[in-house]
């Protein structure tokens, strides 16, 4: 007997859609197609990018399941003809981003990429007399997006020796479990001034699309470092890359950006600024989630939202498709 009818339109690896049947409650079945069946009976489709048509061939659908986090702009316009229909998000990549996020901190303070590229033409001359790398304990951490990416970032920048400050969209009612300041967005602009690190987990939504413009750049203390892991767009390219051109930030790690290539292509810049031209800029393809586990991450959260709604309960991380999260 079915008890939950489960179409999913990614073609994930055979080894990792065994290893999510493994962990499937009897009674979940799961077919794997990228077409949508005509006379289409399944309750929950698991779609990342699809359209209108897909999320109104089931009559019987109850739940819509993106396998990563966000919401694509296409498909958040399609559900916006099914306002009632429960969509659900994977964070499965939360802990691969947070030590992305730590790398890129790393790497961009202690100027590693420079002292790399020297020491491959044998150049010894700069042992860290011309420009020293920034010692990180002791200073302050603003994380912008303390959610589960952010919150994993807080905990290693403590470990570090950092004070951390965290960002929501409202302040909490209650002091934090884990004892972090947390402060709503309200605040941001009075953090800025104390915090040597502003490493950005946010997603990307209406509210804070350039949200980190060329104001709040300038509170930064003089040679902060700025880590983006959330979304390009969060902080203003133009601005950033003229505080990091001046000299007045120390550094960037970006893996999040402003352009991207099209289908089968590989060799877009990946902003309208030339922030390859800026050696304290760390440069990454937005591959934080992407690590040798990835797949089996994102099966045991897609294993444990699909039991939960088998079982008649709702699971964690359900998005407000009007925020984008």
């Amino acid at each position: 007997m079915v008890d939950l009818a489960v179409h999913c339109v990614h073609a994930f690896p055979d080894e990792a859609l065994a290893d999510l049947r493994s962990r499937l409650d009897p009674g979940i079945d799961v077919h794997v197609s990228p077409e949508i069946p005509e006379n289409a009976e399944f309750d929950v489709l698991v779609a990342g990018r699809t359209d209108a048509t897909a999320l109104a061939a089931s009559p019987r659908l109850r739940a819509l399941v993106i396998p990563w986090a966000g919401v694509a702009t296409t498909l958040a316009e399609a559900l916006s003809d099914h306002p009632n229909l429960p969509v659900y998000n994977l964070h499965h990549n939360a802990q691969p981003t947070a030590e992305y996020a730590l790398a890129l901190l790393l790497a961009a303070s202690k100027r590693l990429v420079p002292c790399d590229r020297q020491m491959r033409a044998h150049d010894w001359k700069d042992r860290g007399r011309g420009q020293p790398a920034l010692l990180l304990h002791g200073r302050t951490a603003l994380i912008v997006g303390f959610g589960s990416i952010g919150r994993r970032v807080g905990a290693m920048c403590r470990g570090l020796g950092m004070e951390v400050v965290g960002v929501r969209t409202q302040a909490p009612s209650e002091p934090d479990p884990d004892g972090f300041e947390v402060v709503g967005i309200d605040r941001l602009r009075e953090m800025l001034p104390r915090s040597h690190a502003l490493i950005v987990a946010a997603p990307l939504t209406d509210a804070t699309r350039g949200m980190i413009g060329a104001a709040e750049l300038a509170r930064l203390p003089e040679s902060a470092v700025v880590v983006n892991v959330g979304r390009g767009p969060v902080i203003d390219s133009a601005a950033l890359h003229a505080a990091l051109a001046s000299g007045r930030l120390f550094g960037a790690g970006i893996d999040t950006w402003y352009r991207y290539p099209k289908p089968d292509e590989d060799r877009t810049p990946p902003a309208e600024e030339p922030f390859e031209d800026l050696d304290g800029v760390v440069m990454s393809p937005h591959r934080a989630g992407m690590v040798d586990r990835t797949e089996g991450l994102r099966m045991v959260r897609l294993a444990a939202t699909l039991n939960t709604l088998a079982r008649g309960d709702e699971p964690p991380h359900r998005v407000d498709v009007a925020r984008g999260y």
